[in-house]
């Protein structure tokens, strides 16, 4: 039985334990995200996350006590400056376990452990949330209603559509066909005017060749010629 045991000692003696976490915790903060094992990993945030409170409260005290436990002025001055300033507005769980699979050489449970604040990708997924949308029943039909309303209906609304684009269609022609047709009168008419033409100018010619020929008979016909007498025959004797 495990009672009383809260604390994972990771297989190591107490001075061993302070000394992995705290370097554990400074290569947290200044790179942000690590590669561990999970019992690791929920034993370091157990151990960080206290010291990122800490750095909210930016006094000498305060630094004192953080470089106490971490022992590196780089990672004072990075959590101070940068990721104090980034979960300002954090109440707590400034951390994030994101479990990765089993390692090939023990099987060991592997998992990343990151500052929340500083992935952005996970930021930009959380920030767009997605619209709910609610699922309200809808009242049954009526027995009295036949079955195939809907589809009536359907057919109604494809019926409108086609009787409006026959009516566009039959718009679109008629000016057409007008269009041809006084292009064909207009074709046709002079070309009456022509016929009417050449044929007035051809009984004019036979009306003149007519009155021509008259005149010529009149002029050699001594019959008709009143005036002039008719020659007597000489006798030779």
């Amino acid at each position: 039985m495990r009672h009383n045991k809260k604390i994972n000692h990771l297989g190591r003696k107490s001075a061993h334990r302070k000394a992995m976490l705290s370097n554990m915790a400074t290569s947290l903060i200044m790179h942000k995200r690590i590669f561990t094992t999970v019992p690791k990993a929920k034993a370091l945030r157990k151990f960080v996350e206290p010291i990122i409170t800490k750095s909210k409260d930016d006094t000498t005290n305060s630094r004192r006590v953080v470089f106490s436990m971490l022992q590196s002025k780089q990672a004072v001055t990075e959590l101070f400056q940068e990721v104090s300033q980034k979960v300002a507005d954090r109440p707590g769980g400034y951390t994030r376990i994101i479990k990765t699979g089993y390692r090939l050489g023990d099987n060991a449970a592997m998992c990343f452990i990151e500052l929340v604040d500083f992935n952005e990708n996970m930021l930009s997924d959380g920030g767009a949330k997605k619209a709910k949308t609610r699922r309200s029943r809808r009242k049954k039909s009526s027995d009295s209603e036949p079955a195939t309303t809907p589809k009536a209906k359907k057919e109604a609304k494809t019926e409108e559509p086609k009787a409006a684009k026959t009516e566009k269609v039959k718009t679109e022609e008629a000016p057409a066909e007008e269009a041809a047709a006084d292009t064909s009168a207009k074709e046709v008419q002079p070309e009456k005017v022509d016929e009417v033409s050449k044929e007035e100018k051809q009984e004019i010619k036979e009306e003149k060749k007519t009155e021509s020929m008259e005149d010529q008979v009149v002029e050699h016909n001594p019959a008709t010629d009143d005036n002039k007498e008719v020659p007597k025959p000489r006798d030779n004797a």
